[in-house]
């Protein structure tokens, strides 16, 4: 967040300063920088803002969720051209998932999750015990830090199932697991506070600072994780309210959903801000096609099989069996494919930063076959490549990396998730309705479905709605699909090879053998540094 990343440091290094008297003063420094945070509100300010840094790493893509690694890609909508341990990690859990132990899960966060509940429970506890402020103030410190409380917990468990609760610190390593039922009951108590708490809009100079509708619209999310679908659909039911109220609502173009709401977004509903030249990330520099940055970019690329998944702007199916029973030199139908197929996806012939894209075997932006060199270095092995979040104004990418809003939760999640609950709930004409809206943005008919085909349209949806934005993997685990649907899956590609003044195209294995997904997977392992510190425990079954 461009105000609330940066002044965490501000506070820490005001900590660190000391005078000459300090040298010689025997009192602990630890209590003296917990008592200096409450000697105004600005200092505590200072210190719920580190909080909200790990709303950047903890997001669906962030940097402490498989090490910043698309999480999609070990599903079936992303491939990484690198099968080499670090960069290809992501094809290395699909293939072997074996991988996965309990010593060793870069899809884990159990460690340095549980750090950051410890510190929050500090802040916690010493705004109760040495705070002087006006109760509101309080209050809504309370409530911003038991926010991103709630939502570690919601990934902590979404990963686990049984967890260890805390809601204040101590010194016993001995800390049981508390009943699945028992943690969501925590996390939704903890969203509960804060959205009670919490303003529906801050005065300005407050942009990031967490809402009322930004708490909902994530509860919305978790309970889905929970199965809860009462408390899901009411938590969504609110943010839409909100909506009628004029506080959020789907952008009017797919590519407007992923601007900011300084840039008169509503659709967005919690965002991250950043700001050049020392509050950025790599979005475009690892993912850019390769003419843009030779040498570098292409690391994941979407597809085949996402693109499968796409209508065209009338609502129908393609067959794409010209083009599985190729070479053929008839033209993919990217032209007539739906608007969120252009706003998200690269492709031979798109138009981009006043040039054509060429992701053919020698073209200007490359291909290659997966296993045929180590990195992409900025070639796909796919036939396609990002256009979701790139941004399209940077033209130096060894010096501009990616400043652009990040949208963790938007508007048009909120429906989606919406029509989940309700799905569940046999309300099937609201959430034929929530889906409806979704594809009315982007001029898609929709006849009303029920029974399994609704399930079917929804999952569908949220497959090429949220695209890229890191729910797909975690979407088949919690559906208790993913041993279905990925094992024996394999990703797909377009290679496209001239051919005279034409094109040859076939669709291509770009994985080489199955993927695949163990079903004790469903449940993560606890680390075992933990059994052996805490003798309250056991490792999870079959763990």
């Amino acid at each position: 967040m461009k105000k609330f990343l940066i002044v965490p440091f501000i506070f820490l290094l005001a900590l660190g300063i000391s005078s000459c008297d300090d040298y010689l003063d025997p009192e602990p420094r630890d209590r003296y920088s917990e008592l200096i945070a409450w000697t105004s509100e600005e200092n505590a300010n200072l210190y719920l803002n580190s909080f909200y840094k790990n709303l950047n790493d903890y997001r669906l893509n962030g940097n402490r969720i498989f090490n910043g690694r698309l999480t999609d890609a070990i599903a079936d909508i992303v491939k990484y051209g690198s099968g080499s341990a670090g960069e290809g990690n992501a094809n290395i859990y699909a293939f072997e998932p074996t991988r996965i132990t309990p010593d060793q899960n870069s899809l884990g966060i159990w460690g340095d999750a549980y750090n950051t509940i410890r510190r929050i429970n500090e802040f916690l506890e010493g705004l109760e015990e040495h705070a002087d402020f006006e109760e509101d103030v309080i209050v809504e410190l309370q409530a911003q830090a038991r926010f991103v409380r709630g939502y570690i917990y919601h990934l902590l468990i979404a990963r686990h199932g049984s967890v260890i609760l805390l809601d204040k610190t101590t010194s016993n390593r001995d800390n049981p697991r508390s009943t699945e039922e028992e943690c969501w009951d925590f996390v939704e108590r903890d969203f509960d506070f804060a959205a009670d708490n919490l303003p529906d809009e801050w005065p300005a100079g407050n942009e990031g600072r967490i809402t009322r509708g930004a708490v909902l619209a994530m509860k919305s999310r978790s309970m889905l994780y929970a199965e809860r679908w009462d408390a899901a659909a009411e938590a969504a039911e609110a943010v839409m309210e909100l909506a009628d109220e004029g506080y959020y609502g789907l952008a009017d173009s797919y590519e407007d959903a992923f601007l900011s709401r300084l840039q008169g977004n509503n659709e967005a509903i919690l965002e991250i801000y950043f700001q050049r030249p020392d509050l950025t990330y790599n979005w475009d520099y690892d993912h850019a096609p390769g003419g843009d940055n030779p040498g570098y970019g292409g690391k994941a690329t979407p597809t085949q099989n996402l693109i499968e998944a796409y209508e065209t702007s009338a609502g129908d199916e393609v067959d794409w069996s010209p083009w599985h029973n190729g070479p053929t030199n008839q033209t993919p139908p990217y032209d007539q494919l739906e608007p969120r197929f252009h706003a998200s996806i690269l492709y031979n012939g798109a138009e981009w930063k006043g040039r054509t894209i060429g992701s053919y075997v020698g073209g200007s932006d490359g291909y290659f076959d997966f296993g045929a060199k180590p990195y992409p270095n900025g070639e796909t092995t796919t036939g396609y490549f990002m256009r979701k979040y790139m941004d399209e104004s940077i033209t130096d990418l060894s010096s501009d990396r990616s400043e652009r809003t990040i949208i963790e939760i938007r508007y048009a999640e909120v429906l989606l998730n919406y029509a989940e609950a309700t799905y569940q709930l046999n309300r099937e004409s609201e959430a034929n309705a929530a889906i409806r809206q979704v594809r009315d943005r982007v001029g898609l008919p929709y006849s009303d479905l029920s029974g399994d085909e609704l399930f079917e349209r929804i999952r569908t949806e949220r497959k090429i709605e949220l695209a890229f934005e890191g729910h797909r993997y975690w979407d088949l685990r919690r559906w208790r699909l993913a041993h279905e649907k990925m094992n024996g899956l394999r990703a797909k590609g377009m290679k496209i090879i001239p051919d005279g003044a034409d094109f040859l195209y076939e669709v291509v294995d770009a994985d080489g053998q199955d993927r695949m997904f163990l079903e004790r997977l469903y449940n993560f392992p606890i680390p075992s540094a933990e059994i052996v510190n805490n003798s309250a425990i056991t490792q999870i079954s079959p763990w």
